[in-house]
């Protein structure tokens, strides 16, 4: 098949999937035929491991989202296909330009989509499928746009139509065919521009040859000079890091204990903080490891206070991560409170990266395309587990277990507090879930979420 086969294939996909339905199975369905024609459509010198990678996650995806229905699993499916889309046609281009392609793509669409030489058959085209296009589908598309604008201005008009019954609701069915054919046209058909291709090498994560040579970075500092400002930094922010971590365990530790929401508030903003400082950390020494510098024979006890550096703000991570597990321990799992492991791993990743950076040379943009990745990796786990489900089972051992803030705070716990309601004799939380179970249970076919189709 030809590209403007998939694109009105997968249109028709999407007005048959999506009308009068709401979002649930019918998107992991489409997320699989997505996923399964873009394997067919490619060529097979792009068909890398990381092209098969993406083609499993985002089957799996679509299934997690069937499943689900909820916020991560739909970012799942998206960032997933994207990715797929992206390396099937550009196998050598960096993951971090992947936005700017689909923005500029987005917004040019409009125009493209007029271009038709450039995505339509050029005088291939059987003459049957020219007599179907000039006699049926040009008239009709015509047709549409100008009843359209006559019922708008003519009440009369539109009774002349309206009077008949007709079980078909128009203007959805139009709705959704332009905005399939928008997500269609933009996902086979996208473009990347001169501009974009020319700054793919900036972004490669080993240094060129040319620029491997020790060289000052500015011209107001010459080389001994920025080597002797960078050794005299680490050396008094590795001082300074040692007595914060000092005093921020001290706080945390040993300190007398105060009210839970004393103790909230201050765990949320030595996260923040923590977090604030290793970004910050990272920026430093992508300051001053960012260039032929990299290679400088003379820079080895700056090279060591930074790595120093790294360990103690690694450190400073696994503290805060002490004292988030303290936090949730006392006061119960939360969304949020999961969510600081999450930022702290990443954090720590971040702090690694940069380790390796600094070991063998790499470039800044090495730390980008990397932590992309790993972001990714955080949202397909994120998709895949049922974390609502964890926290209620990890809940309901607590004496003081809330379960209305279970019931409707917490996705996809039903099955545990069904089990709760029954051990309690809880009448009323067991008739309020099963409320909620056969409303989603009475939805049309396509969409249902597959997780409540197993609660009994």
């Amino acid at each position: 098949m030809k590209t403007h086969h998939y694109i009105f294939l997968t249109t028709a996909l999407f007005v048959i999937l999506f009308y009068d339905q709401d979002l649930g199975l019918n998107l992991g369905i489409l997320g699989i035929l997505y996923a399964v024609l873009t394997f067919f459509k490619t060529v097979e010198k792009n068909k890398t491991r990381t092209f098969y990678i993406l083609t499993v996650t985002s089957i799996l995806s679509s299934i997690a989202f069937a499943w689900y229905g909820d916020f991560p699993s739909f970012l799942a499916v998206v960032s997933s296909l994207l990715l797929l889309a992206y390396k099937s046609k550009n196998r050598r281009m960096k993951i971090l330009l992947l936005i700017p392609v689909f923005v500029v793509n987005s917004c040019t669409s409009i125009c493209r989509i007029f271009m038709l030489d450039d995505w339509l058959p050029k005088g291939n085209v059987s003459g049957v499928w020219q007599k179907i296009m000039a006699f049926v589908l040009i008239p009709l598309l015509l047709l549409s746009v100008f009843f359209g604008i006559y019922a708008a201005g003519s009440d009369h008009f539109a009774a002349l139509f309206t009077d008949y019954e007709l079980d078909l609701n128009l203007w959805q069915v139009f709705c959704l065919t332009v905005l399939g054919f928008f997500i269609a046209f933009n996902y086979w058909n996208y473009a990347v521009e001169k501009l974009i291709y020319k700054n793919n090498q900036f972004l490669d994560n080993d240094f060129q040859k040319d620029v491997q040579a020790p060289k000052a970075t500015y011209s107001f500092l010459d080389l001994d000079a920025e080597r002797i400002s960078g050794i005299v930094s680490f050396f008094s922010l590795n001082i300074l890091l040692v007595f914060f971590i000092g005093t921020y365990n001290y706080e945390q530790f040993y300190e007398a204990s105060k009210t839970p929401v004393q103790l909230s508030e201050e765990t949320h903003e030595r996260v923040n903080a923590v977090i604030l400082s290793i970004v910050m950390a990272i920026l430093v020494i992508m300051f001053y490891f960012k260039s032929g510098f990299n290679f400088d024979p003379k820079a080895k006890l700056m090279k060591t206070l930074a790595k120093i550096w790294i360990f103690l703000n690694a450190v400073l991570i696994l503290s805060a991560a002490v004292k988030n597990y303290e936090y949730i321990v006392n006061y119960a799992f939360t969304y949020k409170r999961l969510g600081v492991f999450a930022f702290l791993l990443l954090s720590l990743i971040g702090l690694g990266l940069t380790f390796i950076k600094i070991q063998k040379r790499k470039r800044n943009a090495f730390l980008f395309n990397t932590m992309v990745w790993y972001f990714y990796v955080i949202i397909l786990v994120c998709s895949y587990f049922n974390w609502g489900g964890f926290i209620t089972s990890q809940n309901m051992k607590r004496k003081d277990f809330a379960f209305n803030y279970h019931f409707g705070s917490v996705n996809f716990s039903e099955k545990n507090l069904l089990k709760y309601a029954e051990e309690k004799n809880n009448l009323k939380l067991k008739k309020n879930l099963q409320n909620k179970i056969k409303s989603e249970k009475a939805k049309t076919f396509l969409s249902k979420i597959g997780y409540y189709e197993t609660i009994k």
